[in-house]
């Protein structure tokens, strides 16, 4: 079931209840427009990555801002997003299992449907599944980025893997996907561009080993968005599929430019609105999100525009925060530390523009995870 709508569009930020998802329109749509010029005046596709913001509303503004298609990690996200209007799906994972391989081939009954494989067994579970329903599944190997997760290690079995993909029945080899995901964290910039030229060199290689055995490469995906210029400037990828730069957060905050100053090429648009329950001294105040409302795997949130306030701790339900004298049910917004798992955190997000709240969107595949 879900949770009570915590706004309605015409209410004044202080009317919405807390805790509350809320997303900043004005930034959210300078983002969609960055990312979508960056990747068009560079000639690179752009597929954003729905793991993110699992709204069909987001998904509708990317799409119309050029996006190629989709991105999901899951059969289940991809399903939620297709009333976006989405035509070309990435389930950017290696799906197994009965239940989801035949969801996936009712998804490919729908909409062109790309996914991934690094190992002849999967394949032959892909091929069975898409034979059985009738369908096809287009396929991209993935290849190892340089760190050594889901990719192929080994190079030298790509070819040979290729082909096996191009006999199968129901597959239909696309090219390959060479993501870096860890890489695009990495805090200097140094280390970032250091990190795509190391996958674009191995997405070039693995390229080249399928056209020398006359295989298809017509599309070679990854990137993100720690790394997406990099990406660009290494001219090896002809798409991107960055998730984050929608929303940003503070663990993206942490990666510095050539300067050496904070990464900023994307505005901070999605917010966790909190509410002071108690002020036991000056100073020292309680709010109403704690770790149910708030993903920590990469740390505390930050305050915004608070830069003497911390949020310094977290029990299941609220926050303890320094540093400034606040009053009994004032607002704070808080910047979460990881946007993707905080969104799924909440059924509701609550677009925001001038101060007032403009629409309150589903969170369309929250919980989404088969």
């Amino acid at each position: 079931m879900a949770s009570p709508v915590p706004a309605r569009p015409g209410d004044e930020i202080g009317q919405i209840d807390t805790p509350a998802l809320v997303v900043d329109l004005d930034a959210l749509e300078a983002n969609i427009a960055a990312m979508a010029a960056s990747t068009a005046a560079a000639g690179i596709a752009l597929r954003p990555h729905g793991k993110t913001h699992k709204s069909v509303a987001i998904a509708k503004r990317q799409l119309a801002a050029g996006a190629a298609g989709l991105c999901c990690q899951k059969v289940s996200e991809a399903e939620a997003l297709l009333p976006s209007g989405v035509a070309d799906m990435l389930v950017s994972n290696h799906v197994v299992g009965t239940a989801k391989l035949q969801r996936l081939a009712a998804l490919a009954a729908q909409v062109r449907t790309t996914t991934l494989t690094s190992d002849a067994d999967h394949a032959r579970l892909l091929s069975a599944a898409a034979a059985a329903a009738g369908v096809t599944f287009e396929i991209l190997i993935e290849a190892d980025a340089g760190d050594a997760r889901m990719g192929l290690l080994d190079g030298s079995l790509l070819p040979d893997l290729a082909l096996a993909v191009s006999d199968l029945p129901g597959l239909k080899l696309r090219g390959l996907q060479v993501y870096n995901g860890p890489f695009q964290h990495l805090r200097p910039q140094a280390a970032r561009a250091q990190a795509a030229e190391t996958a674009a060199a191995r997405a070039r290689a693995a390229r080249e080993a399928l056209l020398e055995r006359g295989l298809c490469c017509d599309l070679l995906t990854g990137g993100g968005t720690g790394t997406f210029a990099e990406d660009i400037y290494a001219g090896v990828l002809n798409e991107l599929q960055p998730g984050s730069y929608v929303f940003m957060d503070t663990d993206y905050g942490r990666n510095l430019d050539r300067e050496g100053a904070p990464y900023r090429p994307f505005r901070q648009s999605l917010f966790v609105l909190t509410r002071v329950l108690r002020v036991p001294a000056p100073g020292v105040a309680y709010v109403d999100a704690g770790v149910k409302a708030l993903n920590l795997d990469c740390g505390m949130p930050d305050v915004h525009e608070w830069p003497n306030l911390a949020y310094v701790r977290a029990s299941d339900e609220q926050g303890r925060v320094e540093g400034e004298v606040l009053e009994l049910g004032e607002e704070l917004f808080l910047v979460p530390s990881h946007c993707d798992p905080t969104v799924n955190q909440y059924d509701w997000m609550v677009a925001v523009r001038g101060g007032r709240v403009e629409e309150v969107w589903p969170v369309d595949a929250r919980g989404c995870v088969l």
